[in-house]
């Protein structure tokens, strides 16, 4: 793994924008505009480090699913914060059913140098994003610069082959919805939807467009329908499982919850299971029942333990996005007073390995898995040891 500098294409911010990038740039405090897809530097990686990389990720999505096993089967769901009984029973009914239900994609956040094994940061696998930019214009960008060149990116034709072998398990005769929340003012989410969208329709499956907030419900029928009062019977939605189970709707969609038993009249996708994977306790899950395994870093629930006064831990909000609500702790020596308590909200309490330096840049790799399968590679840089929403995208190739 090595970063190199070059030279942007002159019209790079166009470019990207035309492949389906809508968000080129990031605001920031000082208002000014800085690239996200950032072109000035780029990421080599050998053949065999990738495939390795690759082997690890099936590895923990293998684990991760055995530990969203054991949450239910030890009825775990205390730790994840996880307390209405309708939401539980909602979870463990879709897990049981997991084979019946359409589930596609997430998002391996991994720290990696390229000298030691990977280590999981964390697992974004209800509402990923980064995903157009790492299937498509990094694709492009490669092609154009360095042709004959390879990367790790089988995102697009892995997206469009999901949809294909799942679509026996949507609801015949009505389209799939794909639906966003208006309230996005970035475009991330809106063209993350799209491309998915896309994928769909590739994959020849009769898709319709809706944001979260055009969803209304019909007291006669007891259904969610669209703006023309058509019946949703399945949907694709970039919301939040933790918000979809607490909002205004949620006894509505606890009560109308199609876990692919035929008694529900709306098939959500991803599927209800996926809470036991984007919640920040499967770290802590994790370690327990794989401990000391390579690419796990040591986390707990009950605060740092001795992390504090040996590597320094990270706290993690169970539910967040963007490095919201994180924060550093340091080691602290064995004989200072200050408590390492845990705070007053449920956090995970994660071994502090603080992100690679490559000149300056902080570096996280997002590695995609389509299904069960490894897929691709996005590359964010940050100036700080969070990745948090000012960090900048940067393309990568094989070589």
């Amino acid at each position: 793994m090595e970063r190199r500098t070059i030279k942007p294409r002159p019209d790079w911010q166009q470019t990207v924008e035309e492949q389906g990038l809508i968000y080129p740039l990031t605001r920031h405090p000082d208002n000014s505009l800085r690239p996200y897809w950032d072109e000035s530097a780029y990421y080599v990686f050998s053949l065999p480090e990738v495939e390795a990389l690759e082997e690890v990720v099936e590895e923990l999505h293998g684990m991760c699913l055995a530990a969203a096993e054991h949450i239910v089967r030890e009825d775990r769901f205390a730790d994840l914060g996880i307390s209405d009984p309708r939401i539980v029973e909602a979870v463990t009914e879709a897990w049981h059913r997991r084979t019946e239900l359409p589930s596609v994609y997430g998002r391996f956040d991994l720290r990696y140098d390229g000298t030691g094994p990977a280590k999981l940061l964390e697992y974004n696998a209800d509402t990923p994003t980064s995903l157009v930019e790492a299937a498509s214009p990094q694709w492009f960008w490669m092609e154009e610069r360095f042709p004959g060149a390879d990367q790790w990116n089988s995102l697009h034709e892995r997206l469009i082959d999901a949809w294909k072998q799942q679509s026996a398990l949507l609801p015949p005769g009505s389209p799939l919805y794909f639906a966003h929340s208006s309230a996005d003012e970035l475009g991330e989410d809106l063209m993350t939807v799209a491309y998915l969208k896309e994928t769909a329709e590739q994959a020849g499956l009769d898709t319709a467009w809706i944001s979260m907030e055009e969803i209304g419900w019909d007291r006669l029928s007891g259904r969610f329908v669209d703006n023309q009062l058509r019946f949703i019977r399945s949907c694709f939605k970039l919301y939040p499982w933790e918000w979809l189970t607490t909002d205004r709707f949620a006894g509505h969609v606890l009560g109308t919850l199609d876990n692919g038993g035929g008694t529900g009249s709306t098939l959500w996708i991803e599927p209800a299971w996926k809470m036991l994977l984007s919640n920040k306790a499967l770290l802590a899950i994790l370690w327990e029942l794989y401990p000391d395994h390579p690419n796990l870093l040591p986390a707990y629930l009950d605060g740092p333990r001795d992390l504090a006064t040996t590597t320094g831990y990270v706290a993690k909000p169970l539910l967040g996005r963007e490095g919201a609500g994180v924060t550093i702790h340091e080691p602290r020596p064995r004989d200072t007073d200050a408590d390492p308590a845990a705070r007053e909200e449920p956090c995970c309490y994660q071994e502090l390995a603080p992100l690679p330096d490559f000149d300056g840049n902080r570096v996280v790799l997002g590695a995609w898995v389509v299904g069960n399968e490894s897929a691709g590679l996005g590359i964010r840089e940050s100036s700080g040891l969070i990745t948090d929403e000012y960090a900048r995208f940067l393309p990568h190739v094989i070589l």
